[in-house]
């Protein structure tokens, strides 16, 4: 992940994701998501899911931790949430939410789920999510953040076969 900047938005920008999509009740992909910059309220980046990233853009809600963003393919809603995990120095976040399909997409008008995730040390990057500390969760994150993150770790050669 890119080194997250400390700034007065809880994402972490820029950062790297792993994304898995399920649409229509069934899994469908797993890629890349990248959040290139937040300014003000506007997020924009790329998000890869058949080895040729797209463009993204959207909004970012800091009040309410809500993202929505369009790719040429679907349109993207969900929440933020964040798990600090003490024994490994690492802050989990994880993306989740619905998307809907769009034109040209052979699947346009079909619905689905999302998750993402990233993570950083926080030794390294203590501030990034600060703000975010009261509001996390005490329990074990979903699963969604082991998988993703899973792909997100694994050598470029093998996550390519994804």
């Amino acid at each position: 992940m890119p080194n997250p900047q400390a700034s007065n938005v809880s994402l972490p920008s820029p950062s790297n994701w792993s994304i898995h999509a399920d649409i229509a009740g069934r899994p469908v992909i797993w890629g890349f998501l990248t959040i290139n910059s937040i300014s003000g309220r506007k997020v924009s980046g790329t998000i890869n899911f058949r080895g040729q990233p797209q463009p993204i853009e959207g909004n970012w809600n800091e009040g309410n931790l809500q993202i929505t963003f369009n790719s040429p393919y679907a349109f993207f809603t969900g929440n933020l949430t964040m798990f600090d995990d003490a024994p490994i120095s690492t802050r989990h976040f994880l993306l989740s939410g619905r998307l809907v399909m769009k034109q040209p997409s052979p699947q346009a008008g079909q619905s689905g789920t999302w998750v993402a995730s990233a993570d950083v040390n926080t030794k390294l990057y203590p501030e990034a999510g600060k703000k975010l500390l009261a509001q996390s969760r005490k329990s074990l994150p979903p699963v969604g953040v082991f998988l993703t993150s899973d792909l997100r770790y694994r050598l470029p050669q093998q996550s390519s076969r994804i």
